[in-house]
């Protein structure tokens, strides 16, 4: 069957740059010399007009784009005429729908007025600034340049432009953060008034120089004060209840908006509609061309994701690393993916989706997991309690039935 809205396509954009590498970063991205800049956008330009490869593969690939996202890396480092370039080479591709969501990260005090102009230029509507932390000294030892009083700055900057569906990052277990001072900047953040905010848990992994600091146990970057897991917690919940009292309602396990100001690009991923990732460690998901009839057989999905070698990207040294996924293996992402909204999963559209035989296997984990608390249903709707909302990754992971072996490597 179509899944609703798998007619038009999202773009994820991403530019890698950055002027300092934060410490908690595990994304691909770097202080990399300015001019690969321009070599990098026009790699993009190109990868973006062999995106119709993906057709000849078996693939659906809409032409029609309804939202655009820029990511990083910081995108308000590109000069005013890359960025018009990249931004003339999407609509010469695509046909981008008029009121499209065009989002573009941005890191306080590294947005020019000339960028800024070239982002109204492009149809920017909506910016997502990365704060993390309102406490200068908490910002400061992570690598990040601002100041609470640029953050301010910039918001009026970006108001004055017209620019006023606006995102503010916090994270919650920085090094040296308290209690006192989350709260301080989640206050900070309700006064600014923006439509939506991004509460995060500090991820520890070995992507990241501080995480892989707190793994083996040193104290470098700052390591030894970073929060306990339960302080942590608490400051989550914190957000979570002080945001929704500020009509900032949670929409997904990070994401908080005003009513009308959800993230549109965000939620395509939560809803399985098909994305075109281009640049340097970008994913993609786009729906089989001709999936069969059969009302409970969803077709199978193409996944590809480019490397995150710069140098690699730019050369097209390497192909992207792609997958045909299973309708078992996308039965078990609708899971995942779902339960992140707070609205939760229907198990009516899973059962027309994938069939009565499939989801049934997946209600008898749901029972378990009611049972242990992590889960609540009303034998229509299944969503994560607060306390399932804290464990989500060990929720997920109850979902995951199918091995890597499953995944296909060519088209079906």
């Amino acid at each position: 069957m179509a899944v609703p809205g798998s007619d038009k396509l999202g773009l994820y954009i991403s530019i890698p740059f950055c002027r300092s590498k934060c410490t908690y970063c595990n994304f691909a991205s770097g202080v990399f010399p300015a001019h690969e800049h321009e070599r990098y956008i026009q790699r993009l330009i190109t990868e973006m007009h062999e995106s119709r490869k993906w057709t000849e593969n078996g693939a659906h690939l809409p032409t029609r784009v309804d939202t655009i996202y820029l990511g990083g890396g910081t995108p308000s480092l590109l000069e005013p005429d890359l960025i018009d370039q990249l931004f003339q080479a999407i609509r010469a591709e695509f046909s981008v729908d008029p009121d499209a969501e065009i989002t573009v990260e941005c890191a306080p005090g590294q947005l020019s007025d000339a960028t800024l102009a070239a982002f109204t230029r492009a149809g920017v509507n909506r910016i997502s600034l990365g704060v993390q932390s309102f406490i200068d000294r908490e910002a400061s030892q992570t690598g990040r340049l601002h100041t609470s009083a640029i953050v301010l700055d910039d918001l009026a900057r970006l108001r004055a432009a017209g620019l006023t569906n606006i995102n503010l990052d916090l994270i919650a277990g920085l090094p040296g953060q308290t209690f006192a001072s989350w709260q301080d900047s989640v206050s900070t953040l309700i006064a600014t008034a923006v439509p939506h905010a991004s509460v995060y848990m500090l991820e520890v992994d070995d992507e990241s120089r501080l995480g892989r600091e707190l793994l083996s146990g040193g104290a470098r970057y700052h390591a030894g004060v970073v929060p306990n897991d339960d302080t942590i917690a608490r400051m989550y919940e914190y957000a979570i209840a002080t945001l929704t009292d500020a009509g900032l309602e949670q929409y997904e396990i990070s994401n908080f908006a005003r009513p009308g100001h959800e993230s549109r690009h965000n939620l395509r991923y939560w809803q399985r509609r098909p994305y075109l990732g281009l640049g340097l460690d970008a994913s993609s998901m786009l729906r089989e061309s001709s999936p069969a009839p059969n009302l409970t057989e969803s077709g199978y999905v193409l996944r590809f994701t480019t490397t995150d070698d710069l140098t690699a990207y730019i050369e097209s040294s390497l192909p992207p690393e792609t997958a045909w996924l299973s309708p078992d293996r996308q039965h078990e992402e609708a899971w995942f993916l779902g339960l992140r909204l707070n609205h939760g999963v229907s198990v009516a559209d899973l059962r027309h989706e994938f069939g009565m035989h499939t989801v049934a296997r997946a209600l008898e984990t749901v029972d378990q997991l009611v049972a242990r608390g992590l889960l609540v249903t009303d034998g229509e709707t299944i969503r994560l309690t607060p306390q399932g909302r804290l464990l989500s990754n060990d929720v997920f992971q109850e979902f995951l039935e199918t091995s890597a072996a499953d995944l296909q490597p060519a088209a079906p």
